[in-house]
This record gives structure tokens, C-alpha cells and sequence, in this order.
């Protein structure tokens, strides 16, 4: 039974189409979303690295630390996946559940990007279009050129 579980797991986890439009949707969404990832744990392109982060999410924004794990780590392997097709649907299924946690904090700033200066914050206009993009991604997995589709095989 437990291997019977784990085959169905698998196929699930690793089922894609050859879809070119849900393989332009993983790696544009994967591209977004690895300098906001290497920004929380390499400290790359002005970020502030890992445990900075780390802090920063849990005693100044009181997030508790298992969140704080999964957000950074869904920002940042997430997007690897993505890049590369590697458990797309996890990977997509993460960076939703950022992006949905990210709309609850904006959603008092309005539907817009802040593009004039003139708001007290950011929109969840960007937050809504990544959630949906992630969406898309759980239900139709890597498309073509992933590593999903290689593995599955």
C-alpha cells in the first residue's frame, strides 16, 4: 500500500504537460521571484542575507520562526525550481502561499503599485499577479523543458 501511495505522490508531484506557455509562465515567475530569494539568504542584490532576514521576520514582525523557514526557503528554492522544472508544482504551491500571506499585508494600500510616491505603501496588484501566475503553475505543472517531465520519463 505505502508504495502504491507513494507511485500515485509522485505522479502527481511530477506530471506536466510539453506546454511552451506553462514553461514561459515557470521561468518568468522563477526569474521574479530568485533575486527576491538571493536578496533573503545570500545577501545578494541588496538584500541583507539569511539571518538578518531571519531576525527581521521573526522579532521585528513577530512571524514564528517555522513561517519565517518556509517563506524564505519558498522565495528562494522556490524560485530554483521554477527556474529549472524540478517539483514545479511544490515550488508554485510555495510562492502562492507567499504571495496570498503578501496580499493580506497590502491590501489596506489599494490595488496599485506605489509608481507615483504617493501612497503609505505598496498595492497587491504584483502580489495577485505572481499568486495567480503560482496558481496556474500548481494545476498545470512545469510544461516543456522541465525537469518534471524528464523525471517523470
Amino acid at each position: 500500500m505505502n508504495g502504491v501511495v507513494m507511485k500515485k505522490l509522485r505522479s502527481l508531484v511530477l506530471r506536466t504537460d510539453n506546454s511552451v506557455a506553462s514553461f514561459l509562465i515557470r521561468v518568468s515567475l522563477g526569474a521574479v521571484f530568485f533575486p527576491h530569494g538571493a536578496q533573503k539568504v545570500l545577501g545578494w542584490f541588496g538584500g541583507h542575507g539569511l539571518f538578518a532576514t531571519y531576525g527581521a521576520f521573526t522579532e521585528k514582525m513577530g512571524i514564528p520562526a517555522v513561517f519565517a523557514v518556509l517563506a524564505i526557503a519558498a522565495e528562494f528554492l522556490g524560485s530554483l525550481g521554477l527556474l529549472f522544472g524540478f517539483c514545479t508544482r511544490i515550488a508554485a504551491f510555495g510562492i502562492a502561499s507567499v504571495m496570498a500571506v503578501a496580499m493580506t499585508l497590502h491590501y489596506h494600500n489599494g490595488f496599485f503599485m506605489n509608481w507615483s510616491g504617493k501612497q503609505a505603501g505598496e498595492g497587491i496588484e504584483y502580489h495577485l499577479l505572481a499568486f495567480a501566475m503560482a496558481v496556474y503553475l500548481v494545476i498545470r505543472g512545469g510544461g516543456a523543458l522541465s525537469l518534471d517531465g524528464v523525471i517523470k520519463k
